[in-house]
This record gives C-alpha cells, sequence and structure tokens, in this order.
C-alpha cells in the first residue's frame, strides 16, 4: 500500500529534516574557525530553528483533525520527530551548562515510558486510553518555552538573560511531566482492569 502523501505528513518530514540542521548549527563554534562566529548569532539561529520545528508540530496536528489528514505514517512518525527534537535540544543544552541534567534526564526518560505505553495499548487497540490530554499539552507548551529560552541564554541585542526564567519553565514542565505520566498510567491501569 503506497504512502499518502499530505500536508502534515510533508510538515512532520520538514520537522525531522530540522533536527540535524538544528544540531549542525548549534556546533557551529566547534566546526568553524574560533572567533568567526558569534555564539549570539548561534543561539539565535538555534531557538529559531527550534521554534519553526515546534511550529510544524502544532500546524500538522491542527491540520490534520481539521482536514481529516491523519494517516499511520503520521501517526508514527509525528511523536518520534517531536521526541527526537525536545532530546536532541535538552541533551545539548546540558552540555552546553544551561540547564539541569536531571531535568533532561525526567523528560526524555517520561517520553520514553509513554512512547513504550501508547505502544502496548496500540497492540491492545486501545490507543484512545493514551490520547494526549490538556496535562499533557500544558506540558508540552512549557517545555517548547524553556527551551526556547535556554536556547537563546544570554540574549545581548535586547540585554536579556533567558537562562534562569528558562529553567524555571523547564522546572515547570518537569512537574507537567511527572503529573502527566501518572495519569496515563492510571488511565491505562483503569482501562486494562476493566478487561481483566
Amino acid at each position: 500500500m503506497p504512502l499518502k502523501l499530505t500536508i502534515p505528513n510533508i510538515l512532520t518530514t520538514i520537522r525531522v529534516a530540522l533536527i540535524p540542521i538544528f544540531i549542525i548549527i548549534c556546533y557551529l563554534p566547534v566546526i568553524l574557525p574560533e572567533g568567526s562566529i558569534d555564539q549570539a548569532q548561534v543561539n539565535l539561529a538555534a531557538a529559531l530553528t527550534f521554534a519553526i520545528a515546534g511550529a510544524t508540530d502544532w500546524l500538522d496536528g491542527m491540520i490534520a483533525r481539521k482536514w481529516d489528514q491523519t494517516t499511520e505514517l503520521g501517526a508514527f512518525l509525528d511523536p518520534v520527530a517531536d521526541k527526537l527534537l525536545v532530546a536532541c535540544a535538552l541533551v545539548l543544552l546540558v552540555r552546553w551548562d544551561r540547564t539541569y541534567a536531571f531535568l533532561a534526564i525526567i523528560i526524555i526518560s517520561r517520553e520514553i515510558c509513554v512512547t513504550s505505553l501508547r505502544e502496548l495499548m496500540a497492540r491492545k487497540n486501545r490507543s484512545d486510553v493514551v490520547a494526549v490530554a490538556k496535562i499533557g499539552k500544558w506540558k508540552t507548551a512549557a517545555q517548547m518555552t524553556a527551551i526556547i529560552m535556554l536556547l537563546l541564554g544570554s540574549f545581548p541585542y535586547f540585554g536579556w538573560d533567558l537562562h534562569d526564567l528558562g529553567n524555571v519553565f523547564l522546572f515547570i514542565a518537569v512537574i507537567l511531566t511527572i503529573i502527566s505520566f501518572v495519569y496515563y498510567v492510571k488511565e491505562i491501569y483503569l482501562d486494562l482492569s476493566k478487561k481483566s
């Protein structure tokens, strides 16, 4: 069966393609000769690339629902693209000492666990049990805001230093991450209990 080429799938593919570009941008100060690029320029380019990738996530979901363009490929690739993008950004931010490793570990671990739980429920034809809840959307919003702020870091053009505020948002995202994980586990437990 041929893969259906839809606008949401194209946007998701663009998001996947932006991940290596994002990583290369982040490593430009290492790749290029010393002093040939300003760190503030790298910060801005990385933050913009991440923001564009994040916007495609919101846009492809909206279009898929509005125009009924959901596909199996999109259902698989969309969350994978999101998790790869966030994981790469968090690892780089820890590498740059802009955030704390334990925050990144909690977020990445939760994403792996929730993905595994979704796979489990999909095999039981109960994917609706782990459909994205409001708390998951709040977590994503806080997480994306935090990462963009932390990527910008000390942004001299307007005298901004977003490290502290970015970490506050990331801490909020971690709290929502834990709450949403508990929520999904509870929903799965209740659903499986009915079947036993």
